[in-house]
């Protein structure tokens, strides 16, 4: 469980979260401030080591968000920046390209040297005259409002990622794809597991550990392997082994490749 500091850049709300003594930013709060519609593409950008899931108690209670580091910050904002083989024209490039600037300035000369010297942002920021306090005031209600709102629209995942996160049920990845569709990701039993290999959680060469989970996976607790005696008809017995997703792992995963439709 992680304490939330919640701070606002043109008062719109961004969460961080202190892992290890580092700030961690909740990645939908960077993605909304500049109309992301498709988190899960452009947290592809993102080193897998630089990101990650953290249930945060909000407001509406516990809820699993993915979450990356400074240094997968600097990644997403650069995947940001506009190039000219999108079709836009040089005012709007330079417009998006200086908001990405000021976001990031923001962030490296205001907000980590803030949550580094306090463990928060803002705590030094003692309003010194009536103007400012009120102006204080309007912006912590705008935080707070935007928060709320945001926590309603995310209820339904934000319940069920909590209900399995502690389950000691596993799955299979045939079912964990259907969950997947459930929560809107278009995706069947054969290209999850085309997904999970690709993405490093199963092992991907050929041979007799083909699609067993990789050691970081076991390490991440994201999966089980069942194994079961299989006798054949000459009496000769073989071992039959069965990747299941953990109740850790349906969590993590649907943290993971959530297109996150609220955006």
């Amino acid at each position: 469980m992680s304490e939330i500091t919640t701070f606002n850049f043109n008062q719109s709300p961004v969460r961080t979260v202190t892992i290890d003594g580092e700030p961690w930013f909740v990645a939908a709060d960077v993605c909304d401030y500049f109309g992301v519609t498709n988190r899960n593409r452009a947290m592809q950008v993102v080193d897998v080591e630089d990101k990650g899931g953290t249930q945060i108690d909000t407001p509406g209670g516990r809820q699993m968000l993915s979450t990356i580091n400074e240094s997968g910050l600097y990644a997403l904002l650069f995947s940001l920046q506009p190039q000219k083989a999108r079709g836009l024209h040089q005012a709007e490039i330079e417009a998006k390209m200086e908001k990405v600037r000021q976001f990031k300035r923001w962030v490296t000369h205001e907000v980590l040297p803030q949550i580094r010297k306090t463990g928060g942002y803002g705590v030094q920021a003692i309003p010194q005259t009536l103007p400012q306090a009120l102006r204080a005031y309007a912006a912590e209600v705008e935080a707070r409002e935007a928060l709320a709102a945001k926590v309603a629209a995310d209820a339904p995942k934000v319940l069920f990622a909590d209900s399995v996160a502690t389950s000691e049920t596993t799955i299979l990845v045939g079912d964990l794809a259907k969950i997947l569709r459930g929560n809107g990701i278009m995706i069947g039993a054969n290209r999850l597991f085309a997904q999970l290999r690709e993405d490093g959680y199963l092992i991907r060469r050929q041979g007799t550990d083909w699609n067993m989970p990789t050691q970081r996976a076991m390490e991440l607790e994201l999966f089980k392997v069942k194994e079961t005696a299989v006798t054949h008809s000459d009496g000769h017995v073989t071992v039959s082994k069965t990747p299941k997703v953990t109740g850790k792992g349906q969590a993590y995963f649907i943290n993971r490749y959530s297109v996150e439709d609220a955006a």
